[in-house]
């Protein structure tokens, strides 16, 4: 008996000791999670990014969690379109919630005085979305990472699709094209209009207009009025959705012509959302700039294995939100989401040891994912503290895409172009010149 009782006491210990990693195992990652579910920010695609980042929450968890071992619990908060509210949320997130990571968020007017809110709070900000330079340009932030390319890269893109397809303007030289900037005032409009510009003084060409407005107008008439005399060959128009629905129904109300129309992100980024509310026929064959919607690309191109997560994240979608063919910002919430807990938070613990916010930094900067290694195409490295841009993803990029009798295509670069830019607009645009 006395042996039989100081074996099972040795079981017992056994046993007890093999239950301590499990009981680990069970620990939850809170994570901070702060998108615009209200108010005019939502249907320009701040709701789709959080719908991006809920499914890759369940993915993760349904594979175990965290490296298998830690459930994700979101802890959502609504910034209501305000920055204010935002600002709010975000410091109870940090410092009520206690959460080590704050994911989102749609508006770059959002992001910049939040950014600086996570480093004094050491806390970290993952930004899935918002795209002004002015998040991270020149102000060695360490908490503070962005998978999303900047709106430099916006208005870079727009201008140099234009200069690869001058012939299709009727004119032989970069010169000889007039172009027409107009944007909102706010840090995500000034930021791409800036790149416009520079892009467009490099290659020569006519800047005929080059205006900024509140989006928050009523009445964009006398801005349309003065695009009309100019006369350009193409405007490069920077919004949020509600503005960018005014402009399109008084530009049709007040005809007028163009040969293209390039929008970049936020407001028209989700262009059948976009055609519902200004009219479908306005909409037809306008140019956009976003990270390329992960049904865009090419799967055979794609790192082994991305493309099974694309099929995986599209059917989860379709499944959950009864849309077969999500925006653009659906796929930046699920795809830069998923690079923090697929990849980053898994070294954190590897290598560190926990998921705190010093240990989940630390393996921020040591990432290095290559070009077709994540769901938005592109590839992973941030720029290291002590540079311009530090937290920046140095290899991620946007793609022009156009809608086409309903259906989108890529139509720049040409090494991702799925269709043929149709330019001038033609006769089944509004806004045509003839």
């Amino acid at each position: 008996m006395k042996k039989l009782v100081a074996l099972l006491a040795i079981l017992a210990v056994a046993v007890v000791g093999m239950a301590a990693p499990a009981a680990a195992a069970d620990k939850d990652f809170k994570l901070g999670v702060l998108f615009s579910l209200t108010g005019p920010f939502a249907p320009a695609g701040a709701l789709a990014g959080y719908r991006g980042t809920m499914v890759a929450v369940d993915m993760i968890n349904a594979r175990g969690g965290i490296a298998g071992k830690y459930k994700v619990v979101p802890v959502v908060a609504d910034a209501q379109s305000n920055p204010d509210v935002a600002i709010r949320e975000g410091q109870r997130l940090m410092t009520v919630e206690k959460v080590p990571v704050v994911l989102g968020v749609f508006s770059s007017g959002i992001a910049v005085p939040l950014a600086p809110m996570a480093e004094k709070n050491k806390k970290i900000f993952w930004v899935i979305i918002a795209i002004s330079d002015k998040v991270v340009q020149d102000r060695n932030l360490k908490y503070v990472f962005r998978v999303q390319p900047m709106g430099s890269q916006w208005g870079q893109s727009t201008v140099k699709m234009l200069n690869d397809n001058l012939g299709k303007f009727g004119v032989k030289s970069a010169k000889d094209l007039k172009v027409a900037i107009i944007h909102e005032d706010g840090p995500y409009g000034s930021s791409v209009s800036k790149a416009n510009q520079a892009m467009a003084d490099k290659f020569g060409m006519k800047v005929v207009l080059n205006e900024a407005y509140s989006h928050k107008t009523k009445d964009m008439s006398s801005l349309i009025l003065k695009l009309k005399r100019v006369k350009p060959d193409a405007i490069l128009h920077t919004g949020y959705f509600p503005d960018v629905v005014l402009f399109f129904r008084q530009a049709r109300e007040l005809g007028l012509k163009t040969k293209a129309i390039e929008g970049h992100g936020a407001g028209h980024a989700n262009m059948p959302k976009l055609a519902e509310a200004a009219g479908g026929d306005l909409m037809n064959y306008c140019f956009n700039v976003d990270p390329a919607p992960a049904q865009m690309l090419d799967r055979k191109k794609l790192v082994k294995g991305t493309g099974e997560l694309i099929g995986e994240f599209l059917k989860r979608y379709e499944e959950k939100f009864k849309v077969s063919d999500p925006p653009t910002h659906a796929t930046q919430g699920f795809g830069h989401t998923w690079i923090l807990l697929n990849d980053v938070a898994p070294l954190a613990l590897k290598k560190y040891g926990d998921l705190s916010p010093e240990s989940i930094r630390k393996a921020s900067l040591e990432i290095d994912i290559p070009e077709g290694g994540t769901p938005c195409g592109y590839g992973v490295k941030f720029a290291q503290p002590g540079t311009p841009l530090s937290g920046q993803n140095l290899r991620s990029y946007p793609v022009v895409v156009q809608s086409i009798n309903g259906k989108l295509g890529i139509a720049w670069p040409a090494a991702l172009q799925t269709v043929t830019p149709v330019i001038p607009l033609p006769a089944g645009s509004p806004f045509a010149e003839k």
